[in-house]
């Protein structure tokens, strides 16, 4: 090939909007989960939905100045809260929104806590998003983590918000009890088919204080191990974004105190940038594979969006892509959304780099609010 090559980046633009969470632990909750403490989790202390309304109508009227946010009810299972708290909440949303201090609003529940009449109901009272806790689509580990419903009674509450009008969020738990591979490729085929507007993969930790720290102290229970979670999620993740499924959490947020809590499983807190390097290095890797030449003699331009996940945590995946070909020496980094791959050939003979470079930068200084790239390669 003499010709450039140029494939886009896998993951969809990301929501610009902040988020501003609000967390209710285990508020609604019929029962406390086997792998559930929440307060580790989240970071936050359980208190009453009336002290939360009055820090959050505090809290906002002190920023009525600042751009809109989104709104996100999380932590419990809100559809499960008494109705006059559900209305409370959602009307106090309701007046921020009239306001102009918030975009959307967004809960997140259990998939056996939903109708198609509360669902229509909180539609009709503002919600404009709800995020399912799946976990799973099996039900073989649905019913090992006593979760209390099963894998079709998930899937039909998925369809249910859908049809409600309500923007989809599926969180997924690979590793969770009663889970073997073949579960999580099913769970991820079904996620794929559904086309949520949104994911979370929470690969199953051992927390201390939950019900599943018995069963593995027991020895009944033993979690996936990173080198697994390394080798099933970026697929997942790639496979995700190139649906054009927003992936917005991988793996918990490493709040103060959650560490401390952790007795097995795969946890770090750089988790999240490990699995988008990996799934960005299956991207570009299959399409460079098409490249019949030693690449080391080529030019890779990546979206400087890539940049930080590009190498992977602490420049684990260097080794990986050395035997690409590629390295520091031959990547820049540009502000475009897609890489483009410029072979020995292409750079002598028909797009020199500097002649190249020189159109990037026009391109780019021809966009209203977009910086120039950096210097060109020597």
């Amino acid at each position: 090939m003499e010709q450039p090559w140029r494939f886009p980046h896998p993951e969809p633009s990301p929501d610009a909007t902040p988020v501003y969470p609000v967390f209710i632990p285990f508020a609604g909750c019929p029962a406390r989960c086997l792998f559930c403490e929440q307060e580790a989790q989240t970071g936050r202390q359980a208190v009453s939905p009336e002290r939360t309304l009055h820090t959050l109508e505090s809290e906002f009227t002190a920023r009525s100045s600042r751009a809109p946010m989104d709104l996100a009810f999380y932590g419990g299972t809100f559809t499960a809260l008494p109705w006059e708290t559900q209305k409370a909440f959602l009307g106090l949303a309701a007046r921020l929104k009239d306001a102009g201090l918030i975009r959307r609003t967004r809960c997140s529940t259990r998939p056996d806590a939903v109708t198609p009449a509360s669902l229509s109901a909180l539609r009709r009272l503002g919600l404009d998003d709800l995020e399912l806790g799946v976990q799973s689509f099996s039900s073989a580990p649905l019913r090992a983590s006593k979760r209390g419903y099963t894998g079709q009674k998930a899937l039909d509450a998925c369809r249910m918000v859908q049809k409600a009008g309500l923007g989809l969020g599926v969180q997924l738990m690979p590793g969770m009890p009663g889970m073997e591979e073949e579960h999580w490729k099913q769970d991820l085929d079904l996620c794929l088919r559904l086309k949520p507007a949104m994911t979370r993969l929470y690969p199953c930790l051992v927390l201390e204080g939950t019900l599943l720290a018995e069963e593995w102290c027991s020895g009944r229970f033993r979690p996936w191990d990173m080198e697994c979670i390394l080798r099933l999620l970026p697929p997942a993740l790639l496979a995700l974004w190139e649906n054009d499924i927003r992936v917005i959490r991988l793996g918990l947020h490493p709040e103060k105190g959650l560490q401390e809590k952790i007795l097995a499983g795969p946890w770090r807190p750089t988790l999240g940038q490990s699995l988008r390097g990996r799934a960005l290095l299956l991207h570009v890797s299959g399409h460079i594979s098409k490249v019949q030449q030693n690449l080391e003699k080529a030019l890779l331009l990546a979206p400087r969006k890539a940049q930080g996940d590009f190498f992977g945590h602490g420049r684990e995946l260097e080794p990986q892509w050395s035997a690409l070909g590629i390295s520091k020496k031959n990547i820049r980094w540009i502000n475009e959304g897609f890489f483009e791959l410029l072979p020995a050939t292409a750079r002598q003979k028909q797009v020199g780099p500097q002649q190249h470079w020189d159109r990037l930068e026009h391109n780019n200084a021809d966009k209203p609010g977009r910086a120039r790239s950096s210097a060109p390669p020597a």
